[in-house]
C-alpha cells in the first residue's frame, strides 16, 4: 500500500503544534507564579516626608541578629527578615528598625511583645503605641520601632509617611489574629495586652499560667490582659483553640490545675479571683485580686461569635486589571498558535512541492492516483 503523503503531513503538523503550544504555556506559567510569589521590595524605603537615609543599612534574616535576647521569640512568631537604618532630617536623627513576619499574626504579636505598659495609643498603621521618644507600630505583616534622639517637631507626619511605604500585604498574610477582639473593654489597661502563639512568648509577655496547661502544640493561641478594678489588680488570660472539643478538654485541665497545687505566678491571687469559663473553642482564665463577683463577670463577658471571613483585595482595581490581563494573554496565545499553524502549514506545504519539483514531478498530485501494484512476475 502507498501512503498518502498528505495524511503524513498533516499528522505531523499537528504534533508539532501541540509541541509547540505546551512549550509556550510551560514557559509563560512560572514566570507568573514567581512574580506574585516572591515580590521585590526593600523593607524601609530611602526616604521619607524629607528624612533622609544616611550610614550603611543593616539587614538579615537570623532573630538572633536583630534581637538576641529574644531571639526565640521572634522564632516563634515567625520573623522572615529585618532592616535596621538611621535617617536624618536638619538637626533631627531617628533610628529604625522594620521587621516583617510570616503573616500579620506574626507583626502584631510582636507589637504587644515589644509595646511597654503605660505607653499610650497611636493610630498608626494597624496599631501603634508610643512613649517620649520612641514609637513602635504594625502594619501588615511588618514591625517597625523608631527611636528619636530629640524630639522633632514633624514626628507624627515622618511615623505616618514611613507607614504609608512599607510593603503592601494582601490576601491570607495580611488578616490580623480576633483574639484579643474577645477582650471585655470596660477595665481594661490596652497597653498589657499580649499574644503569644508559642510558649516562649507567653511565659515572657507575663502569661500566669504554665505554658504546658495552654498546650501550644495544638496550635493554641492566647491573650494576656491587666484589668483594674475595685477589688484590685488581675489578670484575664484568654487562650483560643482550633475547635471546641480541644476547648472542652483544656478546661477541665485547667479547672483541675486551679483546685491543685498552684504554680509559683499564681500563688499571690487571691482564692476567690480564680475561674475558669468555656466558650465555643474559647477559654478564659481569671487570676489576681479580682472579688468573685468581679472574676464571674469579667468571664461571662467573653462571649464567642462564630464569623465568616471572606479574604478580598482592599483594590477592586486589580481584579479589573487581573482579568484584562488573563484576556489579553488568551488573545496573544491564540495568535501565537494561528502564526504557528500558518508557518508549519508553509514549510511542510512549500518543502513537499519543492521536493516534487526538483524531482522531475507536478507540483501537486492532483492529476496523479494511488494505486496498489501487485508483482504478479515474481
Amino acid at each position: 500500500m502507498v501512503f498518502s503523503l498528505r495524511s503524513v503531513g498533516r499528522r505531523v503538523g499537528m504534533a508539532a503544534l501541540s509541541f509547540v503550544l505546551a512549550a509556550f504555556c510551560f514557559a509563560q506559567t512560572p514566570k507568573h507564579v514567581s512574580k506574585n510569589a516572591h515580590p521585590e521590595q526593600a523593607l524601609l524605603p530611602s526616604t521619607f516626608s524629607g528624612w533622609v537615609e544616611e550610614g550603611v543599612v543593616k539587614t538579615g534574616t537570623s532573630p538572633g541578629a536583630v534581637d538576641q535576647a529574644n531571639a526565640d521569640v521572634l522564632t516563634e512568631y515567625g520573623l522572615k527578615d529585618f532592616a535596621e537604618s538611621g535617617y536624618r532630617h536638619g538637626g533631627s536623627e531617628v533610628a529604625v528598625r522594620a521587621m516583617r513576619f510570616a503573616d500579620a499574626t506574626g507583626a502584631y504579636g510582636a507589637f504587644t511583645f515589644y509595646r511597654l505598659p503605660d505607653m499610650k495609643p497611636e493610630a498608626i498603621g494597624n496599631g501603634g503605641a508610643s512613649d517620649a521618644h520612641r514609637i513602635i507600630f504594625w502594619s501588615g505583616v511588618t514591625m517597625v520601632e523608631m527611636t528619636f534622639e530629640h524630639s522633632a517637631t514633624d514626628e507624627e507626619s515622618a511615623i505616618k509617611a514611613l507607614a504609608a511605604k512599607l510593603p503592601p500585604t494582601v490576601g491570607s498574610d495580611a488578616v490580623a489574629p480576633t483574639l484579643s477582639d474577645y477582650l471585655p473593654m470596660k477595665s481594661l489597661d490596652k497597653s498589657t495586652v499580649r499574644y503569644a502563639i508559642g510558649p516562649v512568648a507567653f511565659a515572657r509577655g507575663g502569661g500566669v499560667l504554665p505554658p504546658g496547661a495552654v498546650n501550644f502544640s495544638q496550635d493554641a493561641e492566647a491573650v494576656t490582659a491587666q484589668y483594674t478594678t475595685a477589688a484590685g489588680r488581675g489578670t484575664l488570660t484568654l487562650i483560643g483553640y482550633p475547635t471546641p472539643q480541644m476547648a472542652m478538654h483544656a478546661e477541665k485541665e485547667l479547672n483541675a490545675l486551679l483546685k491543685g497545687s498552684l504554680p509559683e505566678a499564681l500563688q499571690q491571687s487571691n482564692s476567690a479571683a480564680l475561674g475558669v469559663h468555656r466558650s465555643g473553642p474559647l477559654v478564659a482564665v481569671t487570676s489576681g485580686n479580682f472579688s468573685r463577683a468581679e472574676a464571674q463577670s469579667l468571664l461571662a463577658q467573653v462571649k464567642y461569635q462564630a464569623e465568616v471571613t471572606l479574604n478580598r483585595s482592599p483594590n477592586p482595581g486589580n481584579e479589573v486589571k487581573r482579568a484584562a490581563k488573563m484576556l489579553l494573554g488568551i488573545a496573544y496565545l491564540t495568535a501565537i498558535v494561528v502564526a504557528c499553524a500558518l508557518l508549519i502549514g508553509m514549510l511542510l506545504g512549500g518543502g513537499r512541492a519543492l521536493w516534487r519539483v526538483t524531482h522531475g514531478k507536478p507540483i501537486s498530485t492532483v492529476y496523479e492516483e494511488d494505486f496498489i501494484r501487485l508483482k504478479l512476475n515474481d
